[in-house]
């Protein structure tokens, strides 16, 4: 099919929290107020499409975007629907709070990074500026290569894009060390190991070089070490993206994959001290409309917004499939705080690029924004949707640590408004 592969990156922006589909890209401006909150709906640049009007910006860009109503978990926690949406393969356990561990299926940036490794940067897979935690720092599952193991982890990079000057832990030579001194330390290592691997044959010892050897390629590749210095980019298009941690975030994204990583996860960064807040990143249980008025949506609206028009102006926008979600939307009522509660039974999931059809709606919500209504998507479509635009087929077979034969979807179908009849 023409579609197939027709991504050459993607940019997987992640609201981790849970974004609320009302405040966002499924306005609605008939049900009571209890149920359609403080926003006004706000037409778009496709007739008869409404967004809340915190997304003014995002708004005169429909024609250029897909937007789902209809996704579906059925998951209420964020780690196990998020692990769900980062995968694509339905958790044992709708759990709260549930850590990683050695059987969790790997996520959809560890199976691209691996099946379709780029061919101009040892950085195939990246996910910033820091890995996604539910309060008390338990990280979610689903976030790295799973069963695979270390391989297929995607590279992690923990950052602040928004600093007056981005530091990255392992990723730059410390002072006094020639590029000279860091090659004949390379090959010192490489002998050592050679060695040592000739005496003790196990894969573990594999893993380990394979990752030293990543780490070596990167600091050596001029071009990905230059993509990750954000402080080369002109200082409007840096104040276009947003001066914050998203916005700068969603701008290194967009260097990255134009110096050739194949896929790039933003996770929506903590704000300090928010690790015991009540309504941490997108998770609104309080002051809902305050929190996506004031800090969640102006954010969101002009980095996303920046980014379709930046990679569109670069033409780059035909070849970068452009993802929006989180892992799952918010209550269709709003509670006695002024909060949405966690919402797996339906949400809003946006994707523009790779030469998806823009100005379209796949599926509906009901009345009141709480279920489908039509068209209910689930996590293995839009994981098949990605994968078939990456150019790996939903029904790829891989071979896992012990030789058993494994599929990249749960028995995904790709969207057929996505990628065509």
């Amino acid at each position: 099919e023409g579609s197939f592969g027709r991504a050459k990156s993607c940019i997987i922006l992640f609201l981790s929290g849970g974004p609320p589909q009302h405040e966002t890209f499924d306005p609605k401006p008939d049900a009571p107020l209890e149920i359609r909150g403080d926003f006004k709906s706000i037409p778009t640049s496709v007739p008869g499409v409404h967004f809340s009007e915190t997304l003014p910006r995002t708004a005169k860009l429909m024609h250029e975007i897909a937007v789902i109503r209809s996704m579906t978990t059925g998951i209420n926690a964020h780690s196990t629907s998020g692990a769900f949406m980062l995968t694509g393969y339905e958790p044992a356990t709708k759990a709260e709070s549930v850590p990683p561990s050695g059987n969790d299926w790997p996520s959809i940036a560890a199976v691209v990074g691996a099946l379709k490794p780029s061919t101009r940067s040892p950085l195939s897979s990246v996910v910033l500026p820091e890995r996604i935690e539910n309060n008390g720092n338990i990280v979610w599952p689903g976030q790295n290569g799973g069963f695979m193991g270390a391989p297929w982890h995607p590279q992690l990079i923990k950052c602040n894009p928004a600093a007056a000057r981005m530091q990255i832990e392992g990723m730059s030579l410390t002072d006094g060390m020639t590029d000279l001194r860091f090659s004949e330390r390379g090959s010192l290592l490489r002998q050592m190991d050679d060695r040592f691997r000739a005496s003790l044959a196990n894969p573990l010892i594999d893993e380990a070089d394979a990752m030293h050897q990543r780490a070596f390629d990167l600091i050596h590749s001029e071009a990905s070490r230059s993509a990750l210095e954000i402080e080369r980019e002109p200082a409007a298009m840096r104040d276009r993206y947003g001066r914050g941690k998203f916005g700068q975030s969603v701008l290194l994204a967009r260097r990255l994959v134009e110096a050739g990583t194949r896929l790039v996860q933003v996770n929506w960064p903590r704000e300090p001290g928010d690790f015991s807040a009540g309504s941490p990143v997108w998770d609104t249980h309080q002051r809902n409309g305050q929190r996506v008025r004031e800090v969640l949506a102006p954010q969101f609206d002009v980095a996303y917004s920046a980014l379709i028009q930046d990679l569109k102006s670069r033409g780059l926008l035909d070849q970068t499939l452009v993802v929006v979600m989180g892992e799952f939307g918010r209550s269709p009522t709003i509670n006695k705080n002024g909060g949405r509660d966690h919402w797996g039974n339906v949400f809003s999931v946006a994707m523009a690029g790779a030469g998806i059809a823009g100005g379209q709606i796949i599926g509906t919500s009901d009345k009141i924004g709480g279920y489908p209504a039509d068209r209910p998507v689930r996590p293995p479509n839009l994981a098949a949707s990605i994968f078939h635009l990456l150019g790996i087929h939903p029904n790829h077979e891989f071979l896992d640590p012990i030789q058993r034969p494994r599929l990249v979807t749960d028995s995904g179908v790709p969207l057929r408004e996505l990628i065509g009849a």
